[in-house]
């Protein structure tokens, strides 16, 4: 695989950056690429993300690609719900007939990875409970949780006193603290307590090294998939 970055500057206008969608479209050497998020407040990432074609959207966020895994049917799937499922397959942690709660709605990780866990699939066939920053008691619904996927963009917000014993705890949040002992002058932490919450679960992702490497992961198979069905067609 070879991969190029385009950059610009945050000054872009809608109308640049709608034609450089446009360029990655029709350029036969490309087989799929990302529009990296969140975008400046004056461009529009749906009109952004409906512009790509379907076929190079590795990222999974067009409708046609939502659609299609509503539906069951082939399609990318979104990059961080599809490490994630891939991780459960991997460790073998039993869904099935499980108690999953999802803290978080967006069309990035939350509301697809309920739908992904609901369906009549393994890893799947879990009774899903989707969260957000409007459920009261909140935590009544995570202390009933067998699997706990939190993405909800709050720094720690899971303390030990919200999960249950033996727990399964997938933390998709991201958060950069500063640390003058790091050569980067920061560090990464989740959503989730880790020291605190670890203690407690039977099976735990860190961050980082937990949810980050899965998602990468997945665009790549994403992107071969993408290849491969380009190649099919020229054949």
């Amino acid at each position: 695989m070879i991969s190029s970055v385009y950059r610009y500057p945050s000054t872009i206008s809608e109308k640049s950056l709608l034609e450089s969608v446009d360029f990655l479209n029709q350029d036969t050497e490309v087989d799929g690429f990302i529009v990296q998020l969140p975008l400046p407040p004056h461009i529009s990432e749906q009109r952004i993300i409906e512009r790509i074609d379907p076929v190079k959207d590795i990222d999974g966020f067009h409708p046609v690609n939502l659609g299609r895994m509503m539906l069951g049917l082939p399609s990318f799937l979104p990059a961080t719900p599809m490490g994630i499922i891939t991780l459960l397959d991997r460790y073998k942690i039993e869904t099935a007939g499980k108690n999953c709660v999802v803290l978080g709605r967006s069309h990035i990780v939350g509301t697809p990875i309920s739908i992904l866990l609901s369906r009549k699939a393994t890893p799947g066939n879990c009774t899903v409970t989707l969260c957000h920053s409007f459920t009261k008691e909140i935590d009544d619904y995570t202390r009933e949780a067998d699997i706990l996927i939190v993405a909800m963009g709050k720094q720690h917000f899971i303390k030990a006193g919200m999960v249950k014993d033996g727990a399964v705890v997938i933390d998709v949040g991201v958060h950069r603290v500063p640390d003058e002992s790091k050569k980067s002058g920061f560090r990464l932490t989740g959503d989730v307590d880790f020291k605190e919450v670890a203690k407690k679960c039977s099976h735990i992702t860190p961050v980082p090294g937990g949810i980050g490497p899965m998602t990468i992961v997945s665009l790549l198979q994403n992107t071969l998939k993408a290849a491969s069905a380009r190649s099919c067609e020229k054949r």
